[in-house]
């Protein structure tokens, strides 16, 4: 199999997974902290990660995305536990691709700390302590490049900030990394034009801006460092259309316009978005998603179309939506 690296190069996209929580709930895992099925329910989840390269995935992220001490301890587990569940995390996703005797990249999870950080806070009595996220992404980090991991996927970033951090502790590792924010709708005040941000007010272009500028990173320029840019998660309750897929199709262009302005082009670009809004269904008392395999699928096309390289789901989207994606992602190769 030919580097992660070397396949960014390749013109076909890459189809990434789906949501592993759900994934686990389904198979009756319910846990106060995801992760800790790494070390207690290992079949189930390599079982996941096995589904998922079966439905089409040519890239899975570990169940590690709140491995972080901060996340365990809110589970009532101690903070060092980060490093034997990431390993785990990694070893799994290794046994699942091994099985499948498929070409699959595996990526590192990293989720964001459990709250806002003292670089967003203004100081350490309101937010995170900036060595305590530091100390935490590290934990997670070098477990998982023990591991083996493909590249790191810094994923649902609702600070640049933070994934600064995040970045400046990955590129020590010399593995390649994607960065991910999560955002929300909001209008330009001056055009009237959706723009959208992260909760603490990030843009896209305040992404790039901050890790250009290397503030959390002693003045390194860590855009350097980044392989890719993109996004994942997104549900606005009163607007559907910023929901999903159109979500990430619109977010998608908004970042290609942000590194169009700087006359960057040699960053991949990647989303993986909710299946839509979350709902209870009454009957049978589970969460069901508002889009479905073939209306996310139907709209794959656009998504490459707008510059995304690696597609993917995130809450809400299953195998079946991932082997929906796979077919759409296929027929769009074919000369």
């Amino acid at each position: 199999m030919i580097s992660f690296l070397e396949r960014l190069r390749k013109s076909d996209p890459l189809v990434y997974d789906g949501g592993f929580g759900s994934q686990l709930f389904a198979r009756g895992v319910e846990l106060t902290n995801s992760t800790l099925a790494n070390d207690l329910h290992p079949e189930k989840v390599v079982d996941i990660h096995s589904t998922y390269i079966r439905a089409g995935s040519r890239a899975i992220g570990t169940n590690t995305f709140v491995a972080s001490p901060l996340h365990l301890e809110m589970a009532d587990r101690e903070g060092h536990e980060a490093d034997k569940i990431s390993r785990l995390g990694a070893k799994h996703a290794r046994t699942a691709v091994e099985a499948s005797g498929k070409d699959v990249y595996v990526a590192g999870s990293i989720g964001p700390s459990p709250g806002a950080i003292e670089a967003d806070a203004g100081d350490a009595e309101f937010g995170i302590a900036n060595e305590k996220v530091r100390d935490a992404h590290e934990r997670v980090i070098h477990a998982l490049a023990e591991g083996g991991v493909d590249f790191f996927c810094i994923e649902t970033m609702f600070s640049v900030k933070e994934a600064s951090i995040a970045v400046d502790v990955a590129r020590r590792t010399g593995i390649p990394i994607a960065v991910n924010l999560t955002y929300k709708y909001t209008k330009n005040r001056k055009t009237g034009e959706p723009l959208y941000r992260t909760d603490w007010g990030d843009t896209a272009g305040s992404l790039l801006d901050v890790l250009a500028e290397g503030e959390l990173a002693e003045g390194d320029n860590l855009l350097e460092s980044v392989d890719i840019l993109g996004l994942n998660c997104g549900a606005e309750a009163n607007h559907s259309e910023h929901t999903g897929m159109p979500y990430a199709i619109r977010g998608i262009r908004q970042l290609s316009q942000e590194l169009g302005a700087r006359g960057i082009a040699s960053k991949r670009m990647m989303a993986y978005p909710n299946a839509g809004l979350p709902k209870l269904d009454r009957q049978t008392r589970q969460t069901v998603y508002s889009q479905t395999p073939d209306e996310m699928a139907g709209q794959v096309g656009e998504l490459l179309a707008a510059g995304a390289f690696i597609v993917g789901g995130c809450c809400g989207t299953g195998p079946e939506h991932i082997g929906a994606f796979k077919k759409m992602v296929d027929e769009q190769c074919q000369p």
